[in-house]
């Protein structure tokens, strides 16, 4: 039964894993970032420790049904190694976290730069984000407003950069600036918000799994020493 059950947690992190990286939201963010930032990794780890767990939990059952003593060791030794991988990233990523919120913010450093240019690959950029900005209610990347420079002016199909949709003025969503209401809020706190949030998701999921092959690795042992007994 733990081994089964062990194949549908697999299924399920898999799952949730997946939704997380292709959900809408998860998109735009990529989107605003130019490419994938290093705080996603978690969520690329779990896909991968999630397809691994549903062989794993498929051998163990076997295992334990045949009484194989070769198929149970490596059940062991597989979910041993994605504890220790589990726990390194863990800790990894609290000592790094600084460091990977120092990477993020030099990447939508570079996408300041994309709003300020008038290049033709930078205004493809800028009319994805000018949806982005739309949706979340928020605008430019660091500095808001600031960060459009010369292009805040510059008009993309039938809006306006940053134009704020809200009429009612004591509203503390916009602001004024350069003689436009704008939205106020840089979008770096929309993403942050989003990534923290996700990122809350994946490590209860990884404390759940730890538990659950901490029992694994305990029973797996514990059968395979039975059998050497016989």
């Amino acid at each position: 039964i733990l081994y089964f059950l062990l194949q549908v947690c697999g299924s399920i992190i898999l799952g949730v894993s997946i939704w997380i990286r292709v959900s809408k939201d998860a998109q735009q963010v990529n989107v605003c970032s130019h490419t994938r930032t290093i705080l996603f990794a978690g969520v690329d780890l779990l896909i991968a420790v999630g397809s691994i767990i549903m062989v794993l939990g498929f051998l163990g059952c076997c295992g334990a049904i045949k009484e194989s003593r070769c198929m149970l060791l490596l059940f062991f030794i597989g979910l041993l190694l994605i504890l220790i991988l589990q726990v390194t990233g863990g800790i990894l990523g609290a000592v790094y976290r600084s460091q990977i919120e120092t990477s993020l913010n030099k990447t939508l450093l570079a996408n300041v730069n994309s709003l300020r240019n008038s290049t033709e690959e930078a205004k493809v950029f800028q009319e994805k984000f000018q949806k982005f900005e739309r949706m979340h209610q928020c605008c430019g990347l660091l500095n808001g407003p600031a960060d459009w420079g010369k292009n805040f002016n510059t008009p993309f199909g039938n809006n306006k950069v940053c134009e704020c949709e809200l009429k009612d003025p004591s509203t503390n969503l916009c602001t004024i600036f350069q003689g436009r209401y704008v939205y106020k809020t840089p979008c770096r706190e929309v993403i942050m918000e989003y990534l923290k949030d996700h990122l809350l998701i994946i490590m209860g999921i990884a404390f759940g799994l730890a538990v659950i092959e901490i029992l694994g690795l305990g029973f797996s042992m514990s059968l395979y020493c039975q059998i050497q007994r016989k």
